[in-house]
């Protein structure tokens, strides 16, 4: 049920310069970050598994999702294709709102803003746009800051591994943080 609210939460928002960061990332957390916690909640229950270490893998893959949807949002606008799996600029030409664009938005200058709104919420979009696109999110420092969030969340997830003793179990958990944030690089 959380995933369908936060579906309807991003239709809701999409092709919306105005929407908040906290509104973005209630989307995320009710659809990417649910799943991974869901994920990674699911052994821990089915090994009946004591609360707490149910609770951390929860709250790890919670982590995890916002921080991989993180890292995803930011290689939309700066991975190769092959890399992506997807064409570079899908979530652009499809007015798709993300952290990337937030960013730069707030930071843009009217101009930036205008466009933005003209590209993302008119779906108004020329041919050279995209290139634009990318230009404003590295100059207001958009892709960066989001990997850099990426990483934050990252490092959330891995701190929910401290109840557990090292071994390779915890060891490949810490590692899928690695994998995952490193995508973006």
């Amino acid at each position: 049920a959380v995933i369908a609210e936060g579906e309807v939460a991003q239709l809701v928002t999409s092709n919306d310069t105005g929407i908040g960061e906290e509104d973005y990332l209630r989307v995320i957390r009710a659809k990417t970050a649910t799943l991974f916690k869901a994920a990674c909640r699911i052994g821990a229950v089915v090994a009946e598994r004591p609360e707490t270490e149910e609770r951390a893998l929860a709250d790890y893959g919670e982590a995890l999702g916002i921080a991989f949807q993180l890292v995803d949002d930011a290689l939309d606008y700066g991975a190769e294709r092959t890399v992506l799996g997807k064409e570079v600029g899908d979530d652009f030409r499809d007015g798709k709102i993300t952290l990337p664009i937030l960013l730069a938005f707030a930071r843009g200058s009217e101009a930036e803003r205008d466009f933005w709104r003209r590209t993302l919420e008119e779906l108004d979009q020329r041919p050279g746009d995209l290139e634009r696109a990318l230009e404003i999110l590295r100059r207001r420092g958009a892709l960066r800051e989001t990997v850099e969030r990426a990483a934050a969340y990252g490092e959330r997830a891995r701190r929910c591994l401290d109840i557990f003793p090292a071994g390779p179990a915890r060891d490949a958990l810490s590692d899928l943080v690695d994998f995952c944030v490193a995508r973006a690089f």
